[in-house]
């Protein structure tokens, strides 16, 4: 599956990710990553990763992280480890249906765009 953005080169996305970013095809904030290694692929608002599909085929996505512990807390999730031993709190691989990605990549998204705008909003401040 192909993802273009205005102004980028077509991406090369994993097909079980297709869905997801045909979601956002067209939403001006969120662009696909390229390139190699950590966040190659991956689905970005304003820059920051939200969701991705690991190197080991996992659907991860960015969420707060209380909401992480409770996912895993629940057995819909485990923390996600990028390879180097150490969980990363904020991110959580996913063990649901791949029918409810669309909402989780939503859910990944407002927050990762809001905490975004929240740190742009106070350097605004701070000037």
């Amino acid at each position: 599956m192909k993802m273009k953005k205005a102004g980028e080169e077509t991406l090369r996305v994993d097909p079980t990710f297709s869905l997801i970013v045909d979601v956002f095809a067209n939403d001006d904030q969120v662009s696909c990553g390229k390139g190699k290694g950590f966040g190659s692929g991956a689905l970005k608002v304003n820059g920051k990763i939200f969701a991705m599909m690991s190197s080991k085929e996992k659907f991860v996505v960015k969420l707060p992280k209380k909401r992480v512990d409770d996912l895993v807390n629940f057995g819909k999730g485990e923390h996600f480890d990028p390879g180097h031993g150490r969980l990363m709190k904020q991110w959580v691989v996913l063990k649901v249906a791949k029918s409810d990605w669309v909402d989780f990549a939503k859910e990944a998204k407002r927050f990762v765009g809001e905490a975004e705008e929240g740190k742009i909003a106070r350097k605004a401040k701070q000037r």
